[in-house]
């Protein structure tokens, strides 16, 4: 009877400790925050995709880190595999019993697939027109796309955004900003300065070329706040990508072109997704010879299809010289 006794005391006492150690090591979402934002930083200067909307989409979907799913798998926002995916799968309770989701060898790796997801996906693409630091629109396009069923999904995004002004991380240096505390009101002065949207002169070109480091031989330039190398004669757009570790497909999305396009010496390519519109105080540029909306892209560092929006056009329309182009 003893031993009896002695056994359920001590079952009870291993399901408490179990149960305590699990409480113990439940990660925070502040300790989630401090680990995934400089992640978080780095795609939204690549992709364009607003830190705060990863960082609250993380949140969300993975619990912090803390659902089964995410500890399974490391899928921290609930992707699922799709008929392209060809990585490991996990079988997970969602909308359906035994759902297929994605599984990854990193978090790291899935804060990138998330990433590449959202670029590539057609269905995303309208949220690519938002500027980075509108995380309202962001949120409730990802809802409108169907990303997720839950009919409150784009609120409590913004609910977890505001509530840990992780919409700080979408401003320049965002990371160092948001780990300096600074507050939201000076950021919005602060950016409130950097363009005067009541300007209307036309700008001529500037390449606005700031050579910013040297890398395997090629100088790194940036303009509009993105890089971009020169292409040398016989490069092509498979040994730049493997040069500075970009897929070919990623570096040709980043540069507006097809498979089929080839690269000649002195092309401007992109090693990073450009800008949605022009980051100065200029709003206007008039068309010069030869331009088309293409070669305007690359010398504004602006997405092709975000120019011809700003303009009312399609990405195939035709701009004549002297023709009067938005550029923010």
């Amino acid at each position: 009877m003893k031993k009896i006794r002695f056994t359920i005391v001590y079952a009870i006492f291993a399901t408490l400790a179990t149960l305590y150690a699990t409480a113990q090591s439940r990660q925070t979402r502040e300790e989630y925050i401090e680990r995934y934002k400089s992640i978080a930083v780095a795609h939204m200067e690549r992709y364009g995709i607003p830190a705060s909307i990863t960082m609250a989409q993380g949140i969300l979907e993975s619990d912090a880190g803390n659902s089964a799913l995410s500890l399974s798998s490391n899928n921290h926002f609930g992707i699922k595999c799709k008929k392209n995916w060809t990585g490991r799968k996990v079988y997970h309770d969602d909308d359906a019993k035994g759902e297929c989701f994605r599984a990854y060898s990193s978090v790291e790796e899935s804060y990138l697939d998330h990433a590449e997801f959202l670029d590539s996906s057609p269905r995303y693409d309208s949220l690519f027109s938002y500027p980075s630091n509108d995380y309202r629109s962001w949120a409730r396009g990802l809802k409108a796309a169907g990303y997720a069923t839950a009919p409150d999904y784009a609120e409590r995004l913004v609910a977890i955004i505001e509530k840990y002004n992780l919409h700080l991380l979408d401003q320049q240096d965002g990371d160092a900003i948001y780990s300096s505390g600074k507050n939201a009101k000076e950021n919005a002065e602060y950016f409130a300065i950097q363009s005067n949207l009541n300007r209307q002169e036309a700008v001529g070109i500037d390449p606005f070329r700031i050579s910013s480091s040297i890398h395997k031989g090629y100088n790194v330039y940036r303009t509009n706040n993105t890089c971009y190398v020169v292409a040398k004669k016989d490069d092509t757009y498979a040994s730049l990508g493997k040069t500075f570790a970009i897929s070919e497909k990623m570096l040709r999305r980043f540069n507006d072109v097809a498979k089929s396009d080839t690269l000649a010496e002195n092309d401007i390519v992109y090693i990073e997704r450009k800008k949605d519109r022009w980051l100065g105080d200029a709003l206007l540029h008039e068309v010069r010879e030869n331009e088309d909306l293409h070669s305007l892209s690359q010398t504004f560092g602006i997405r092709k299809k975000n120019l011809a929006r700003l303009n009312h056009l399609r990405t195939n329309s035709k701009v004549e010289k002297g023709q009067t182009i938005r550029i923010r």
